[in-house]
């Protein structure tokens, strides 16, 4: 009976993180006896309560490619600090090579505005309302790096009251 709990419980912990493949790309190799081919997926994975993260796996097969981006995912997670609105404290700017992605906070009622990679890094976060505009380039990959990067960057009104050394009533007046 406590083997039964316990596979149940390392069942939850196992369903409770979400997996979105981004991309899947056949890459080559130029070997000495012509060209080797393998596979190159870019996966997201959330718990869609304030943690996500972003890896890339590459194998010989698209499902080998797809469990090591996972769990190249989950040794790379962010947290993300979420209000009551399920938005973002602040704005924040991320980079991740070429792409800049810019996130803003959005009223109750808006829903996620953003488009490719970023889009489903922040629905995995849990991110509920938020404005977010990628800028410079279109790779998959370097757009959900630089969202990660973002949403890195964020902090709470208490952690910043906390390196002021100052309550939070101080920091609101």
């Amino acid at each position: 009976m406590a083997n039964r709990k316990k596979a149940n419980r390392t069942r939850e912990k196992e369903t409770e993180w979400q997996e979105r493949v981004v991309q899947i790309r056949r890459v080559t190799k130029v070997v000495k006896g012509g060209k080797k081919l393998s596979f190159r997926a870019i996966v997201v994975i959330g718990n869609e309560r304030g943690q996500v993260g972003v890896g890339v796996g590459k194998a010989n097969d698209v499902i080998g490619a797809v469990k090591k981006g996972v769990s190249d995912g989950k040794k790379h997670l962010v947290d993300v600090p979420l209000t009551k609105s399920s938005s973002i404290p602040q704005l924040s700017v991320g980079r991740g090579g070429a792409a800049k992605v810019l996130m803003r906070p959005a009223a109750p009622g808006t829903g996620v505005i953003a488009g490719g990679a970023v889009r489903t890094v922040l629905e995995l976060a849990g991110v509920k309302n938020i404005l977010a505009k990628q800028l410079g380039s279109s790779n998959p990959l370097n757009n959900a790096r630089a969202a990660i990067a973002a949403l890195a960057n964020l902090r709470t009104f208490k952690d910043v009251a906390e390196e002021r050394d100052i309550s939070l009533e101080q920091l609101y007046s």
